[in-house]
C-alpha cells in the first residue's frame, strides 16, 4: 500500500494490468471524491483518478476526508470502505463486504456450528502458527498447552536476538504503562495485529464473533487471525522497537509494524490464509464480463440444492 502523494499518475499500461479487481487501495491525508466512474483522491501533490470497478475495498488512513458521492459510486461499483488508522493498523469503521456473495460466511459459519469440524479448523490454526508442530488428534487443551510452550520460546529468542530484557509476559488491561517496555510493545503489536485482521475480516464478509480458537467476544475471529501472525511478525517488532528505547514506545513500535506488514504483502496473505482455513474456493463468487461481483440470489431446496431466484417456481412443483 502507498500514500496518494507518493504513487505516480496511472498510465493505460497499467490500468490494463487491473483485470482482476485489486483487493485493498490505501489512501490517507487527502480528500475522496469522484469525477464520473473514477474515485479521486486529491492532496497537495494534485488529484489521482483511481476506476472505481478496480477497487475491492477501499482503506481510508489517518488525514482523508470522503464526499457523499465518493461513497455513492462505491457502492454502485460493489466495493466496500473500512476507515483504518495509520497502513490499516486500527480498525475503526466499516460498510460493505468486498463480495456480494454470502458464500465466506456461510462457509464460516458450517465450519463453526458442528463441533467436530470447529476443533478441525482450530487445529489447523495452530499448524499455520506454528510450522512443523503436528496437531492431529491434539484435544484443545493441549493445544493451548503447545501454544504457551511456543510463545515462550519465541520471547526467550527474541530477547537474545535483540538484547532486550524479559521476565514474562504482563497484560494490564486498564494501565498500558504499568508493563515493562517490552510487554508495552508486545501489547502495542497485538491492537496493531487486530486492527490489520478486522479490517481482512470485514472486506471479506466474514462474522467476526464466529471464533474457533477465541470465544465469547464480537471479535473472536479477528483474534484467532492475528494470532497467525504473533511469533513471526508482530513479537519481532516488538523486541525491535523495545531495542531502541523506552520513550514513545507504542507509535514506534506501531511504525515498525507497519513498514513490515506492507513490505511482506500481509494483507494478501491474510485473505489466502482465511479461505483456505475455511476450505472456500470462491465458487459462489460470480462476477461480470467487466470483472464487478454480479448479483446471485439463489433459493434453498431440499437436499442442500440451491435453485435460481428471480422466478416463479409454482409451475415446476408438482403437488
Amino acid at each position: 500500500m502507498s500514500t496518494v502523494g507518493r504513487r505516480g499518475a496511472s498510465t493505460p499500461r497499467e490500468l490494463t494490468r487491473v483485470g482482476d479487481r485489486l483487493s485493498f487501495v490505501y489512501l490517507e491525508r487527502c480528500t475522496v471524491h469522484r469525477d464520473s466512474n473514477a474515485i479521486t483522491a486529491e492532496d497537495a501533490d494534485g488529484v489521482t483518478h483511481i476506476p472505481s470497478a478496480t477497487i475491492g475495498t477501499l482503506l481510508l488512513g489517518p488525514g482523508t476526508r470522503v464526499t457523499h458521492q465518493a461513497m455513492a459510486l462505491l457502492g454502485d461499483s460493489g466495493a466496500g470502505a473500512a476507515w483504518v488508522g495509520e497502513h490499516g493498523v486500527r480498525y475503526y469503521a466499516g460498510g460493505r463486504a468486498l463480495t456480494r456473495s454470502s458464500g465466506l460466511i456461510e462457509a464460516q459459519a458450517t465450519a463453526w456450528a458442528n463441533r467436530r469440524t470447529r476443533l478441525d479448523v482450530a487445529r489447523a490454526m495452530y499448524r499455520l502458527r506454528f510450522p512443523g508442530e503436528d496437531t492431529t488428534g491434539r484435544t484443545r487443551k493441549e493445544l493451548l498447552g503447545m501454544e504457551g510452550t511456543r510463545l515462550r520460546e519465541c520471547y526467550r529468542r527474541e530477547s537474545q536476538r535483540t538484547g532486550v530484557p524479559w521476565r514474562k509476559r504482563e497484560y494490564h488491561r486498564d494501565d498500558f504503562s504499568a508493563g515493562d517496555a517490552p510487554n508495552q510493545a508486545v501489547t502495542a503489536a497485538a491492537q496493531c495485529m487486530y486492527g490489520v485482521s478486522h479490517s481482512v475480516v470485514a472486506a471479506l464478509g466474514c462474522s467476526p464473533g464466529l471464533g474457533f480458537v477465541h470465544s465469547g467476544h464480537e471479535r473472536s475471529f479477528v483474534m484467532d487471525v492475528a494470532d497467525f501472525y504473533k511469533t513471526d511478525i508482530a513479537i519481532p517488532a516488538a523486541f525491535d522497537a523495545a531495542a531502541e528505547g523506552v520513550d514513545d514506545i507504542a507509535a514506534r513500535t506501531r511504525r515498525m509494524l507497519r513498514d513490515r506488514i506492507n513490505r511482506m504483502g500481509l494483507l494478501d496473505r491474510c485473505v489466502r490464509d482465511i479461505k483456505d482455513l475455511l476450505g472456500y474456493d470462491g465458487t459462489r463468487d460470480t462476477t461480470q464480463a467487466d470483472g464487478t461481483p454480479s448479483d446471485r440470489v439463489t433459493l434453498q431446496s431440499d437436499g442442500d440444492v440451491m435453485v435460481e431466484g428471480g422466478r416463479n417456481h409454482g409451475d415446476e412443483i408438482i403437488w
